[in-house]
């Protein structure tokens, strides 16, 4: 009797195995494909910090990270995936009925998955959170100190004119004397230059100076009061004004008094909602 030869496999075994690769391959793109969509968006992200510098750049890392890390797993879910698709089909043409095969690593890339997924559901509430907590305190990621010189910014949701009025109003209302209105783009338009919209009132009470100057004579360099109303090339109005606290340290002045500049805060407030 001839020896008999080595049974193979049938072609369902083959085709199942085919079809085994290709949905291992289709992961393996799909991890990629979303871990570069992430890795986009943390570009974008950091972008949009060089324009406004008022966003938090730091949200932008995990993205970065996240979405290189799906790049990598996805690189190798296709490598493993050819590295077992050979193994089966060795097995499939040496006749093997019953080849072991582990669910490990499928396993293993659904965790994965579930981890990412929740990494970036918490991720995406502490960004709501943080925006939503920018909002409580009135401003659309509105107020910024600049580091040294005691200038405090704060967005307007209006025009240079519409805020310059709304402070005049606001002045009026309040008892405010307001000594000068310098329009500076104005004054660079009649000697031929141009300049984006920027206006600064001058005002004051002498009730409420008065004391300030006779307890540090030095404060009447910054006296009157002065808010400056810009737009920068973005088209963003800014309200901006020296901080009360700034001028209080600079001039020495006693805390009791610091409530007849405190003012300042409020009218800018105001006049940029």
């Amino acid at each position: 009797m001839p020896a008999e030869a080595t049974p193979k496999a049938s072609l369902a075994d083959y085709l199942a195995a085919e079809r085994t690769l290709l949905a291992w391959i289709r992961t393996g793109l799909a991890l990629m494909g979303f871990g570069f969509v992430l890795a986009r968006f943390a570009l974008f992200l950091q972008q949009l910090h060089l324009l406004q510098s008022n966003l938090p750049q730091e949200h932008s890392d995990f993205s970065l990270w996240s979405g290189t890390a799906l790049i990598v797993v996805g690189v190798i879910v296709n490598v493993f995936a050819g590295w077992h698709h050979l193994r089966t089909i060795r097995a499939l043409d040496g006749g093997e009925k019953a080849y072991s095969r582990s669910s490990g690593p499928a396993v293993a890339i659904a965790f994965f998955l579930g981890i990412i997924g929740l990494a970036m559901a918490i991720y995406l509430v502490s960004v709501r959170d943080s925006a939503h907590s920018g909002n409580e305190k009135g401003k659309e990621t509105s107020m910024s100190i600049s580091q040294g010189n005691g200038i405090v910014q704060v967005a307007s949701n209006h025009s240079v004119d519409q805020t310059v009025d709304k402070l005049k109003g606001i002045l009026q209302a309040k008892g405010v004397a307001l000594f000068a209105l310098v329009d500076h783009s104005g004054e660079a338009e009649k000697v031929g230059m141009t300049m984006c919209p920027t206006k600064l009132l001058i005002f004051g009470n002498p009730k409420a100076g008065t004391p300030l100057m006779q307890a540090a004579p030095s404060v009447a360099i910054d006296l009157p009061l002065k808010i400056l109303v810009a737009e920068d090339e973005q088209g963003k109005v800014w309200i901006s004004y020296n901080s009360p606290e700034y001028l209080q340290e600079r001039h020495d002045l006693p805390k009791d008094l610091l409530q007849n500049i405190a003012v300042v805060k409020t009218l800018a407030e105001k006049a940029g909602e």
